[in-house]
């Protein structure tokens, strides 16, 4: 007979906060130098997990797909996320 696999920690959908902090390795940091002083939520995009173009507001190049990257928006406006270049950000 099979052996069956069965999940005795079923867990109940819960809502995430908007602000995007409930993911791994979402940190709080001050903003761009035009954002100095307001806090950013700040997230790396993996090169596995980047499957889109985006274009970098530090620099206005593409981001390729397979590329790993920054992943940055204010704390208080979670539907303004943009994405940088991991060194764009560093020099903001």
């Amino acid at each position: 007979m099979p052996r069956r696999n069965k999940r005795n920690n079923i867990t109940s959908a819960r809502d995430l906060p908007r602000d995007g902090s409930s993911y791994w390795g979402t940190r709080t940091q001050e903003g761009p130098g035009w954002a100095f002083g307001e806090p950013y939520m700040v997230r790396q995009m993996g090169s596995a997990a980047a499957r889109k173009f985006y274009v970098c507001p530090g620099c206005n190049q593409n981001i390729p797909p397979g590329v790993a990257h920054i992943v940055a928006w204010p704390r208080e406006r979670a539907d303004d996320r943009r994405h940088w270049h991991s060194a764009c950000w560093e020099r903001r």
